[in-house]
């Protein structure tokens, strides 16, 4: 059964205000010592803490989570955190094509994978657009314990090839030790809804805990509500303890359907009308016309991946290990507004690639097909003819233009598919040595991490049955473009000490990767690629020191070299000289105070990193259209390198027992150093973030309001496109009743709105392009303990 929810944000707040009113003022007389309790764990869960680490880092506070709405995707719940900016497309995070991060002038966006992510400390595989996976796939929002991200360097036993500008470390929730069952039921804006169910176990065996939840989601597209985003998501963990070692496993699918938002072509197309990005909501039967069709813009992913850890000590030293296994498969779907003529069938004759049962493989494009005859011989437009299509894309010439065809003339067009598969498996790790040295505490750990990975990637077009009526195509593909596999194997080993010396800790470490990268072309041997992205030694050190006299206040400092390996997508373009492309690598210098007490927390952090050998894509979209065939010059180089210095300040601060303000500010300065653009701000990059938070709970009621500014950014690495500064604010009201009875444990109503005031805004930046962000949305979860 399908819901719809077209309530504006007005009416929900009417519906959800009569909810929350008298039933829970009559509860509120039967709490008991227990709800006592529960109040002062939530009013500790405030606190957004900084590891006591020589680095800057911070962790995700459970208001975070409450700012966002249930079906929201997890990686929006950081973006109120110092140096981190995210932007998401659609309200709910549906759509990755427009999703971006951003820390310190590094980002993870369609070109680009710089920052490391990580789910419970074991690499999600890379974060790529086509093939790879963020975090948000692996967790279902509900199962979210927290996030631990930590800016420009992260930890030493980082277990990522891409951790440029820092690591986001995504942790599931651990099984609780009494047996309960959760339902919550979301409904919002753009028709979205979503249905959770988690089992807990209880003690399954001695010592033996888990929970199994699933859960159905979804919502249309913001702009014409037409194509409906769908999302499945199942998802188990266990704990236990056997004799002296613990085990952890963890098993999670995800099935998804998002439609994607077109990027806006400069400030200019935005400012015409900031609510549209140039997708059509209906089927015109004009294949130029139809190739900007909404529904046609998607990409459907499956994701299964789970480990299993282990842990024990001997003595004084600690053992963990952990294996894995990741599969992925997806289809990213485009509508090209022609036929590929690959194969030569005599001039006049019909084009074979029109008979459903036929299938070239390899190959390349000898033109393209846009009318034919009923006979499928290809048509030419009438002579003298002007076409009066005029978008998309500046608009279309004659032969594009079916008024300039005389009748019976039949238009042609394709679906493409570009088809993923990939399988990972891996194995970590460590060892941690606690003892002493000239009677000072020492700890030595180490470990390494190995995975085996091998994505496959094949492109077949697909003729549509009738262009004029529908986007139904044929099953058999009429062209196989390519196909190809690339292998990569990863070997990274570390090692790191600690002393503390009683006035301050001292750490030095060094780590390397061996990655070795290569693709195999199935259709053309001559094509393939192996690539050597292994590192150099990757040295380390820091120290963390209390300040005499003042109880709770540290210093920190940090250096790190930080590397990210050659992406197997850089071997994908056969016109990419790789012997001019090298692995990147980053120098991190951390230096900061943090300082943390019953109630207040704050930290303040000084950073300056060197980023070399910056890989960069040479897009081959742009205003003119969509280069289907990719046909284009284009590839990946090697674009010099940047230069980030700034500041990241926190502040967390429980003014009383009721009331708690979150502060974040960034000033971060990130230039071009390559000769082009020397002393040019990098693309997308934010000078100033500010954000602020103040968060209520009492007697079952809380509430949240925060607001986020993001300050300029360019567009263009020229700097001539100024993208406009935004600020954008999320409320949230709720009522938790516990004792209900009737074998209720406990009930939670929450009200939440992003984007209160409906801000237009530019959000992902791509050179010369932008995705509008995400508008206002409400959303109302009620949540049922039994």
């Amino acid at each position: 059964m399908k819901l719809s929810v077209p309530m504006k944000p007005s009416l929900l707040a009417l519906s959800v205000f009569s909810v929350l009113s008298a039933p829970t003022l009559a509860q509120q007389e039967e709490q008991t010592a227990n709800d006592d309790k529960k109040k002062a764990q939530d009013i500790e869960q405030i606190q957004v803490t900084g590891r006591s680490v020589s680095y800057a880092n911070n962790a995700t506070a459970e208001e975070m989570k409450l700012q966002q709405t249930s079906m929201t995707s997890a990686l929006a719940v950081v973006d109120n955190l110092p140096g981190v900016l995210i932007n998401e497309g659609d309200p709910f995070g549906s759509d990755e094509w427009s999703t971006s991060i951003s820390m310190r002038g590094f980002s993870i966006d369609l070109s680009q994978q710089q920052i490391g992510m990580t789910v419970d400390g074991i690499s999600n595989g890379n974060s790529n657009y086509g093939g790879g996976t963020k975090a948000n796939r692996f967790i279902d929002t509900e199962n979210l314990q927290g996030v631990d991200v930590s800016q420009g360097t992260s930890d030493i036993s980082s277990r990522s090839h891409e951790a440029l500008g820092g690591t986001l470390d995504f942790r599931t929730i651990d099984p609780g030790f009494e047996e309960k069952a959760v339902v919550s039921a979301t409904l919002g804006e753009n028709n979205a809804q979503k249905i959770y169910a988690r089992y807990e176990t209880g003690e399954l065996a001695r010592d033996t805990y888990g929970w199994v939840s699933f859960s159905t989601q979804e919502n249309t597209d913001w702009m014409d509500e037409v194509a409906t985003n769908t999302r499945d998501h199942f998802a188990g963990k266990l704990i236990s303890r056997l004799g002296d070692v613990d085990l952890e496993g963890y098993v999670t699918y995800d099935d998804a359907r998002e439609y994607t938002y077109q990027r806006v072509y400069g400030v200019s197309q935005f400012e015409q009308n900031k609510q549209w990005d140039g997708l059509v909501p209906n089927w015109t039967g004009v294949p130029y016309q139809d190739q900007a069709w909404r529904k046609g813009w998607v990409t459907h992913r499956e994701n299964l991946f789970g480990y299993l850890k282990a842990q024990t000590m001997i003595s004084n030293v600690t053992l963990k290990g952990n294996v894995y296994y990741h599969h992925n498969e997806g289809r990213g779907d485009w509508i090209p507004y022609y036929v590929v003529d690959v194969t030569d069938d005599g001039a006049g004759n019909p084009h074979s690639e029109l008979d459903p049962s036929t299938t070239a493989e390899g190959g390349s494009s000898l033109g393209q097909i846009y009318f034919v005859n009923r006979d499928g011989q290809s048509l030419q437009p009438q002579a003298g003819c002007e076409s009066s299509i005029t978008y998309p894309y500046g608009g279309a010439g004659a032969a594009l233009d079916p008024d300039c065809y005389g009748s019976g003339a039949i238009p042609v067009s394709s679906h493409r598919h570009t088809n993923y598969n990939k399988d990972r498996y891996g194995v970590n790790g460590d060892f941690i040595w606690d003892t002493t040295i000239a009677d000072m505490p020492n700890t030595l750990r180490g470990g390494f991490w190995y995975e085996d990975y091998e994505r496959e990637e094949y492109r077949s077009w697909h003729k549509l049955i009738d262009s004029a009526t529908s986007a139904r195509w044929e099953n058999n593909p009429y062209w196989i473009q390519y196909n190809r596999e690339f292998p990569v194997d990863t070997l990274m080993a570390y090692v790191e000490n600690e002393l503390d010396a009683g006035f301050a800790k001292f750490r030095v470490g060094a780590k390397k990767f061996d990655v070795d990268v290569a693709k195999n072309d199935l259709f053309n041997s001559d094509n393939n690629l192996d690539v050597d992205s292994s590192s150099d030694v990757l040295l380390s050190a820091g120290f963390v020191a209390p300040v005499p006299g003042v109880r709770g206040l540290e210093v920190f400092g940090g250096y790190a070299e930080n590397f990210a390996a050659i992406k197997d997508a850089v071997l994908e373009r056969d016109d990419t000289d790789l012997s001019v492309v090298e692995p990147e690598r980053a120098d991190n210098i951390d230096l900061g105070l943090r300082y943390s007490s019953p109630g207040l927390n704050a930290s303040l952090t000084y950073y300056d990193i060197t980023f070399d050998n910056r890989i960069t894509f040479i897009s081959n979209e742009d205003v003119d259209g969509i280069d289907f065939l990719e046909a284009a010059a284009g590839g990946y180089v090697n674009d010099g390198g940047v230069e980030s210095n700034g500041i990241e300040a926190s502040l967390d601060y429980q003014l009383n027992d009721n009331w708690g303000v979150y502060v974040s500010y960034t000033k971060n300065d990130s230039t071009y150093v390559d000769k082009a653009a020397a002393g040019n701000t990098v693309i997308g990059s934010a000078e100033d973030m500010a954000a602020i938070s103040f968060d209520y709970k009492s007697d079952g009621y809380f509430a949240g309001f925060s607001t986020k500014y993001v300050g300029e950014r360019y567009m263009d690495q020229a700097n001539t496109q100024v993208v406009d500064s935004y600020t954008t604010s999320d409320f949230y009201l709720g009522t938790a009743v516990y004792n209900v009875g009737n074998a209720i444990d406990s009930m939670e109503l929450r009200f939440t709105i992003n984007n209160v005031f409906d801000e237009r805004y530019l959000g992902t930046i791509a050179p010369g392009a932008a995705w509008i962000g995400a508008p206002r949305v409400a959303a109302l979860n009620a949540k049922f303990t039994f």
